[in-house]
């Protein structure tokens, strides 16, 4: 999709897409519609571009492994009085092929060139593999 741009994120804590999924599962008990959100300090300057196709592609120990469709972006206050952006998602996880990302705060824009290509659809349920294997496979061009 042209003149969209994609968020990339750490996904801090979390060992495995799955146990990124499983805290999602959880977390939606703090949002009336059940959404899966991500409360962050930053407002996107470039907003309407996020918001024109789109995703959050989360690293996870170490890799870029998955990504999450953008819905919208809302204004949430914290309890300390400050305003805050939720990125609020589509639910679900689409994996993606593994790519090496080194530690960053907070979140960074990426370009759709830049971004990992998603796995087939009957690759999505396969097990993972370890993220340092499936790194090496998709260095190679094997995944």
């Amino acid at each position: 999709m042209a003149g969209h741009i994609h968020l990339i994120k750490l996904s801090v804590g979390t060992e495995s897409v799955e146990d990124l999924a499983a805290w999602q599962a959880t977390a939606h008990e703090r949002w009336a519609d059940g959404i899966p959100r991500h409360v962050t300090r930053m407002w996107p300057k470039r907003a309407a571009e996020v918001l024109n196709g789109g995703s959050i592609y989360w690293v996870i120990k170490g890799f870029v492994q998955c990504r999450q469709r953008i819905l919208r972006l809302d204004e949430v206050t914290g309890r300390d009085g400050i305003r805050r952006c939720a990125i609020v998602l589509k639910p679900g996880l689409i994996r993606t092929t593994s790519a090496p990302k080194r530690p960053f705060q907070g979140w960074r824009y990426l370009d759709p060139k830049d971004a990992p290509v998603d796995l087939s659809p009957d690759r999505q349920k396969d097990d993972a593999l370890p993220p340092e294997l499936a790194g090496a496979l998709a260095e190679i061009g094997v995944l």
